[in-house]
């Protein structure tokens, strides 16, 4: 599991930092990737990646500004070139569907696979054997979502040496008794899965939040992320205008990823009036409150490991 930035910036792009798209790829866990906003030019920073607009499965929208979904109707496009039967499901605030139906309609597109919607409210978002996803509101000039990605908890790894220890020998039994809770051998013992093999594999957590005020609030539905992606549009003294625009300084995320005990935090959305050296600043001031704080980059690639 890993979450690939394609664009960081704010507002506009920049020659640094294109408008706001992410990318968790679990290519490893499922065969797919789930894509998290969709700016202007997404399509074209996908290019210059090993990502594959066929696998994207899920896309979630925070919030309907235009540097957040502009380059959706482009991409969806594309994607029919490519895969002409996997639907794509595509989930975001009131607005998106009519957004996304009436951009290929005026432009006569016609996608060759199914496009599901599903309109976002606070609570349970999404759930299967694998994955849980929960959706919260922000306070945004217009609707705006966070989203908590939660693993479940997988099946540990087999012992081995405990099934050598009974006279097994490697062999495709190996996989029949990881994948049963019980097994007949082939000398009718009966033997309990339980008995060869490790702890469960705890599942992993990773909160993305749209554009928003501070919240101290969301300490909840932020906590004990292995990975929190918060905005930090402006510098810590400029708190006064991150207010009145409805944005977060890099001092106010860095406080609440502190409070809800997150491993890591991950800064975005930067504002295109910081450039070079002050991009340390900006990580400078998050870190002094929040050690494991780090100002992203396009096409950055952070690896979310196993615990």
């Amino acid at each position: 599991m890993k979450l690939r930035f394609l664009g960081t910036g704010s507002g506009v792009p920049s020659k640094e930092r294109n408008v706001t798209a992410i990318v968790l790829d679990l290519t490893q866990e499922r065969g797919t990737t789930w894509l998290f906003d969709c700016g202007e030019a997404t399509q074209h920073q996908i290019l210059k990646t090993t990502i594959r607009p066929r696998k994207i499965e899920k896309i979630f929208i925070t919030h309907l500004h235009g540097d957040h979904i502009y380059g959706l109707p482009g991409l969806l496009s594309s994607r029919s070139f490519q895969d002409g039967t996997t639907p794509v499901t595509i989930y975001g605030p009131e607005g998106i569907e009519e957004y996304v139906i009436k951009s290929l309609e005026v432009s006569q597109t016609h996608l060759r696979y199914p496009l599901i919607f599903q309109k976002v409210d606070e609570g349970l978002l999404f759930e299967d054997d694998q994955f849980i996803v929960r959706c919260t509101k922000l306070d945004h000039g217009i609707d705006s979502f966070g989203y908590r990605i939660e693993e479940k908890n997988s099946t540990g790894e087999l012992l081995p040496e405990k099934l050598q220890a009974i006279g097994l020998a490697p062999g495709p039994l190996y996989k029949e008794i990881k994948q049963n809770s019980t097994t007949t051998l082939p000398d009718g013992r009966i033997i309990n899965r339980s008995d060869f093999i490790g702890p469960d594999k705890q599942g992993r957590t990773v909160t993305i939040l749209g554009d928003t005020r501070y919240i101290g609030d969301l300490i909840d539905f932020i906590e004990e992320s292995d990975v929190l992606v918060h905005e930090s549009t402006f510098a810590a003294d400029e708190e006064k205008m991150a207010y009145e625009y409805y944005h977060t300084t890099t001092r106010q995320a860095a406080h609440l990823a502190l409070a809800g005990n997150v491993n890591t935090l991950l800064l975005t959305h930067i504002s295109s009036r910081y450039q070079g050296e002050d991009i340390m600043d900006l990580e400078a001031e998050a870190t002094a409150v929040f050690p494991n704080s780090k100002v992203v980059t396009d096409f950055l690639e952070w690896e979310i490991a196993q615990k």
